[in-house]
C-alpha cells in the first residue's frame, strides 16, 4: 500500500482548522478515510428538528385571507345568481337589440360566466401585496433595532442585531421570559474569592476577637509584586492562605498543585515575554490566574507533559489520561506522573457529584466542607470540590489498557468510557472548594424590575446549586422579602414532588379548592380557561425555586401539568441545577400548554436548545463564545439592552404592524365593495365602476407608499415614556390592537366607506344637469368623482391614523394625492391619446368633471360622510374613556407646548449586591483535543476585556421608578384641562 490513510474520527470535537494544518503537513498523496461521517456525527446525532418561527399576527393573517377569499367567493355567487334573476327577467328585452335569437343565452350559463368575471374584478379584496408590504415593514423595524445606539456596548463595539426579520411584532407580545444566569444576568468574569482547604477558609478577614468582619477599601491587600509572573489585577485581602504556603502545608501545595494542573487552560507568551493563558471558560481562568498568584504557575503543556513552576521551581508531570468535562459527569479529571514516579488523578466538579466519589475516611472533612460551600453559596459565589486520588502502577496500567480498547471499540464506545471513568474516579481523597465571584450585569435589576411592571414573568433556569439560586433571584429582585411565599421543591421521587407540589397549591389557593388529575389538565382546553381566571385572582406575590432532579420527576407526564400550574401562578420561577435538555422542556411545557408567547436568552452553548425552543430567542456576546449568538434570532452584548428591545422595539413594532393591518384590510374593503354596490346598477353584468387603469395603480402607486411610511415610522408615545411607563406594554400581551374582532371592525368600516362612496356620488347625479347645461351623469365623469373621492377619503383617514408625523410622512401621504391628479390629467389628455388612442380614449374627461363645482361639493360631501364618524367616535373615547397610551400621548403634547427643561435620572454605584452560584462553563471535546496536540499549532490573539463596573444603585431606582409610574398616571387621570 503506497499511500498513507490519516483517519479522522468524526466523533470528536476536533476543529476543521486542526485537522487541515496536520493533514496539510503529510503531501499531497493522502487518502482519507472518515468514519461515522453524515448523519451518524456527534453533531448530526444530537441536531433536533429546525423549526421555522413564525408569529401569531402570520398565523391570524393566514387565517383571516382564507375568511376573505371565502367573502370573495359569497360576493360571486350573490352578484352570478342576481345576474340569473336579471338575465332570466329583463334581460330578454336587450335580445333584439343585440341581435341576439330567442333561447340562444341560457340566463344559468350567464350567471356562471358572471360568476369568474366577478371574481376576477373583485380579487382585489384579497390582500396578495399584504405579505410584501408586511416583509418591508419588518426589514425597516430590524434595521431600527440594528441601529439603535442605546443598544450598542462601547466596552467591545457590539451593537444590537436583528438575525431574523419576521419576528420583530412579537417582541411586543412577551409574557415569558427564560433566562440563564452566568454570562447573561452576571458578568461571566470570574474572580477568585475564597476556597476551603483541610476545613479552614481563607479569604476572609477577622478582627482580633475571631469575628469575620466585612472587607473595605482601607483593608490592605496581599502584596503579590514581589513575584514576577503574577497577575496584577488579583487581590485577596486575607494573608494567611500566603502564610500557609511559605510553611510547607502539604494539604495546602496539593490544592494548588491540582488547580495548576486540572484544566483545559493553553499558555504562550507575548511580545513583552509576559504569560498570557488562553482559557475556554472564565471559571477556568480564574483558578488558574488564582494558583499562579500564590506560586503555582502552570507554564505550559505538550499532548503527553504539564509544566507547572512550583514556588520558584520548574516540575515537568507526565499527562497519562484526561478524563472530560460533560454535563452528565459534571467534573473533569487529570491523570499525571509527577517526576517521583508516583500517579496521582486530580479532580474538581459540582459538590453534589464528587461528595459521592469520596472515600469513607472524608466524612468529617466532608461535613465541614458542606458548611463551608453552603456559606459560600448564601454569599452567591460559584462553588467548586477538589479531589484526589494516588493510584498504583499496576492497577492504571491495566485501566489504560482497558481504556484504549474502549476507544478502539465501535459498539457502545461513549458507554464504556463512561464506565471505566466512574470506575477510577473512586475513595477520592477531599482537599477542598472553591469560591469564585461572579458580579451582576450593569442594569439588571433595573431590567427585571422594569419588565415585571410590563407584566412579564421572568424564569431563572440555571445550573448552580439550589442555595445559590435563591441567592441570584435576591439579588436580581426577582425574589423579595415582601413576597407571601417561596415554594421550595427539592423532593427526590416523583411522590415526593407531587405532594410537594399539592402541599404548595394549597398554601396558595388554601383548601377550598380541589385539584384535577394531571392527564386531565393538559387536554381540557376549559381547565385551561379557569386556570387563567384563577390566575387573575391571585393577589399575593409568590415564587417557586425547584432543582434538577425535583424538576425531572416533575416534567413526566402525570405531574409536569400540576408543575405547570403553580408555576404560573408564582410571579417568579427558579430552576436549578437544570442541564440543557431540562432548560428546553420547560420551555416547550409553558409554550404548549399555556399558550403564551415566550422569549429565551443566553449567552452559552447550553443555552442553544431553549433559545431554538422558544418564541423568540435572544443570545448575549459575552465570554462564552458565540454558540448562543449564532442559534438566537436577536443578539447584544448586555442584559439590559433586553428592556429598550421589549419595552420600545417590540411594542413599537406590535404597534406599527397593528395599525398597518387595520388600514390595509380597510382600505381594501372601501376599494372593493364599490364594485359590488355598482352591480345591482348595471344588470349585473361585471362591469368595472373606475377605470381600468385606476384599478391597476391604486395599490401600487396611489396607497402604497403612505401605508408603508405609517407601518415603519409611527410610533403612539416616545422611547422614554415606553420605558417609564412599562404598563404600556400590556395590550401586545392581551392581543388588543388586532384580532378577529379589529378584523370584523375594520371590515365594517369598510362596508360602509364604499356605501358612502357609491351612493352619495349616485344620488348625486341622478338626473343633475351640469353647469354647462349638459347631462353630467354620464358614465366616466361618474367614475372620475367616485375614483378622486376614494383617494382623497383613505388618505384622509391614514392621516387620522398617524400618531407620529415625519418629512416622509407628509411626502408620501400628500405627494400620493398629487401623483393621483397628475397622472389622472395626464390620461385623459391629447396627448397621451394621440400615442394611444385605443387606451386612453376619454380626452377631457377629467378636465371637464373638475372643472364643475358640483362635483367637488359631491367629492366634499363624500369625504365628510366618510370620515366624519371617525373623528366623532375617536373624539368621544379619548375624552371619556382614554386608554393609558391617549393619556400619556396627551401629557407629551402638553410637556412639548410647556418646553420643560430635562432632566436625568440620577446613576449612582451599587454598593454591594449578592451574586451567583458555580456551573461548568466550558464544552465537552477539549480534553481530547489537548492529548492529541492539534490546537497547540493554533495561535490565538489574547481576549480583551472591557467590561464596565458601574452600577446602579437598585433600590433608590425601583422606589423611584414605582413612584414616578404612579405619579404620572394620577396626573393623566386628574388633568381633564389638557385637550388635543
Amino acid at each position: 500500500m503506497d499511500g498513507l490513510y490519516h483517519i479522522i474520527l468524526m466523533e470528536t470535537n476536533l476543529k476543521v482548522r486542526h485537522a487541515l494544518s496536520v493533514t496539510s503537513e503529510l503531501g499531497e498523496d493522502i487518502s482519507r478515510l472518515a468514519r461515522f461521517d453524515g448523519p451518524d456525527t456527534k453533531l448530526m446525532q444530537n441536531s433536533g428538528k429546525t423549526k421555522f418561527k413564525r408569529t401569531s399576527i402570520d398565523r391570524l393573517m393566514n387565517t383571516l385571507v382564507l375568511w376573505i377569499f371565502g367573502f370573495l367567493v359569497c360576493l360571486g355567487i350573490i352578484l352570478a345568481i342576481g345576474n340569473s334573476i336579471w338575465e332570466n327577467q329583463v334581460g330578454g328585452q336587450f335580445r333584439t337589440f343585440l341581435f341576439w335569437n330567442e333561447g340562444e343565452k341560457n340566463s344559468v350559463f350567464s350567471g356562471f360566466l358572471t360568476f369568474w368575471s366577478y371574481i376576477i374584478i373583485l380579487n382585489t379584496v384579497v390582500p396578495i401585496s399584504l405579505y410584501v408590504s408586511v416583509e418591508v415593514i419588518r426589514l425597516g423595524h430590524s434595521y431600527f433595532i440594528n441601529w439603535d445606539r442605546k443598544m450598542y456596548y462601547s466596552g467591545k463595539a457590539t451593537p444590537a442585531e436583528a438575525r431574523t426579520t419576521t419576528l420583530n411584532e412579537e417582541l411586543g407580545q412577551i409574557e415569558y421570559i427564560f433566562s440563564d444566569k452566568t454570562g447573561t444576568l452576571t458578568q461571566n468574569v470570574m474572580t477568585f474569592k475564597k476556597c476551603s482547604i483541610n476545613g479552614r477558609i481563607y479569604g476572609e478577614v477577622h478582627d482580633d476577637v475571631g469575628h469575620k468582619k466585612a472587607i473595605t477599601k482601607k483593608k490592605e491587600s496581599v502584596d503579590f509584586s514581589v513575584k514576577t509572573q503574577t497577575e496584577r489585577t488579583f487581590q485577596l485581602f486575607d494573608h494567611s492562605l500566603m502564610e500557609s504556603i511559605k510553611l510547607g502545608d502539604p494539604q495546602v501545595h496539593e490544592f494548588l498543585r491540582l488547580l495548576a494542573l486540572c484544566h483545559t487552560v493553553m499558555s504562550e507568551e507575548n511580545n513583552a515575554g509576559q504569560l498570557i493563558y488562553q482559557v475556554q471558560s472564565p471559571d477556568e481562568g480564574a483558578l488558574v490566574t488564582a494558583a499562579r498568584n500564590f506560586g503555582f504557575i502552570f507554564k505550559s503543556r505538550t499532548p503527553e507533559t504539564i509544566t507547572i513552576e512550583e514556588l520558584g521551581t520548574l516540575v515537568t508531570y507526565q499527562l497519562l489520561a484526561f478524563l472530560d468535562f460533560n454535563n452528565i459527569r459534571k467534573r473533569m479529571s487529570v491523570i499525571v506522573r509527577n517526576p517521583a514516579g508516583q500517579i496521582k488523578l486530580y479532580s474538581k466538579g459540582a459538590d453534589t457529584i464528587l461528595f459521592e466519589k469520596l472515600h469513607p475516611s472524608n466524612e468529617g472533612l466532608l461535613s465541614l466542607t458542606s458548611d463551608h460551600l453552603s456559606e459560600f453559596a448564601g454569599e452567591g459565589l460559584r462553588t467548586l470540590v477538589i479531589a484526589y486520588r494516588e493510584l498504583d502502577d499496576k492497577y492504571f496500567k491495566e485501566w489504560h489498557k482497558m481504556l484504549e480498547d474502549a476507544n478502539a471499540a465501535t459498539d457502545k464506545r461513549d458507554e464504556r468510557i463512561t464506565g471505566l471513568y466512574e470506575e477510577i474516579e473512586r475513595d477520592l481523597m477531599l482537599l477542598g472548594a472553591t469560591a469564585i465571584e461572579d458580579k451582576l450585569q450593569e442594569g439588571v435589576i433595573e431590567t427585571v424590575t422594569s419588565l415585571s411592571l410590563a407584566n412579564i414573568k421572568i424564569w431563572v433556569l440555571t445550573g448552580d446549586k439550589q442555595e445559590t439560586a435563591i441567592n441570584i433571584g435576591y439579588a436580581c429582585n426577582l425574589l423579595t422579602d415582601d413576597m407571601n411565599d417561596v415554594f421550595v421543591i427539592s423532593g427526590n421521587t416523583a411522590v415526593e414532588v407531587r405532594e410537594e407540589l399539592r402541599k404548595a397549591k394549597e398554601n396558595l389557593f388554601g383548601q377550598n379548592r380541589s385539584f384535577s388529575n394531571g392527564h386531565v389538565v393538559s387536554e381540557n382546553k376549559q381547565q385551561l380557561e379557569l386556570d387563567s381566571v384563577v390566575e387573575e385572582t391571585i393577589t399575593g406575590d409568590y415564587a417557586l425555586v425547584i432543582n434538577g432532579h425535583s424538576l425531572a420527576h416533575a416534567l413526566e407526564s402525570d405531574v409536569k401539568n400540576d408543575l405547570l400550574e403553580l408555576a404560573c401562578l408564582c410571579k417568579t420561577v427558579v430552576c436549578c441545577r437544570v442541564t440543557p435538555l431540562q432548560k428546553a422542556q420547560v420551555v416547550e411545557l409553558v409554550k404548549k400548554h399555556r399558550n403564551a408567547v415566550t422569549l429565551a436568552i443566553g449567552d452559552g452553548a447550553n443555552d442553544v436548545s431553549m433559545i431554538k425552543s422558544a418564541h423568540i430567542g435572544v443570545g448575549i456576546s459575552g465570554q462564552e463564545g458565540l454558540q448562543a449568538v449564532l442559534a438566537s434570532d436577536y443578539s447584544f452584548a448586555q442584559f439590559r439592552y433586553l428592556q429598550r428591545l421589549l419595552l420600545v422595539h417590540g411594542r413599537w413594532s406590535y404597534f406599527r404592524m397593528c395599525k398597518f393591518l387595520c388600514y390595509f384590510f380597510y382600505k381594501n374593503f372601501a376599494f372593493t365593495l364599490v364594485h359590488f354596490w355598482f352591480g345591482f346598477f348595471c344588470g349585473f353584468s361585471a362591469q368595472t365602476v373606475y377605470d381600468p387603469w385606476f384599478i391597476t395603480l391604486f395599490n401600487i402607486v396611489y396607497t402604497s407608499l403612505p401605508v408603508l411610511a405609517m407601518g415603519i415610522f409611527d410610533q403612539d408615545v416616545s422611547d422614554q415614556n415606553s420605558m417609564d411607563c412599562p404598563q404600556l406594554y400590556e395590550p401586545g400581551q392581551l392581543n388588543q390592537l388586532f384580532n378577529k374582532r379589529r378584523f370584523f371592525i375594520c371590515m365594517a368600516h369598510g362596508l360602509y366607506t364604499s356605501l358612502a362612496l357609491f351612493f352619495i356620488p349616485f344620488g348625486a347625479f341622478y338626473n343633475v344637469v351640469g353647469e354647462d347645461g349638459q347631462h353630467a351623469a354620464d358614465y366616466q365623469s361618474f367614475a372620475v368623482t367616485m375614483a378622486t373621492s376614494l383617494v382623497i377619503v383613505v388618505s384622509v383617514q391614514i392621516a387620522l391614523d398617524t400618531s407620529y408625523w415625519t418629512v416622509i410622512n407628509h411626502v408620501f401621504i400628500w405627494g400620493s394625492i398629487a401623483t393621483y391628479f397628475s397622472i389622472l390629467f395626464t390620461m385623459h389628455s391629447n396627448g397621451i391619446f394621440e400615442v394611444f388612442p385605443n387606451q386612453f380614449p376619454f380626452v377631457g374627461n377629467a378636465w371637464h368633471s373638475l372643472n364643475q363645482k358640483c362635483i367637488w361639493l359631491v367629492i366634499l360631501l363624500t369625504t365628510v360622510a366618510s370620515v366624519i364618524p371617525v373623528v366623532a367616535f375617536r373624539f368621544l373615547k379619548m375624552h371619556l374613556y382614554p386608554s393609558l397610551s391617549d393619556q400619556i400621548r396627551q401629557w407629551q403634547k402638553a410637556q412639548k407646548k410647556a418646553k420643560p427643561t430635562s432632566s436625568r435620572r440620577p446613576q449612582t454605584r451599587r454598593s454591594s449586591s449578592r451574586r451567583s452560584g458555580y456551573g461548568f462553563a466550558h464544552q465537552e471535546g477539549y480534553g481530547e483535543l489537548i492529548t492529541s496536540g492539534k490546537n497547540m499549532r493554533v495561535k490565538n490573539s489574547p481576549p480583551t476585556s472591557g467590561l464596565e463596573k458601574t452600577l446602579y444603585n437598585s433600590t433608590n431606582w425601583i422606589e423611584n421608578l414605582c413612584k414616578k409610574t404612579t405619579d404620572t398616571v394620577n396626573s393623566f387621570s386628574q388633568d381633564k384641562a389638557v385637550k388635543l
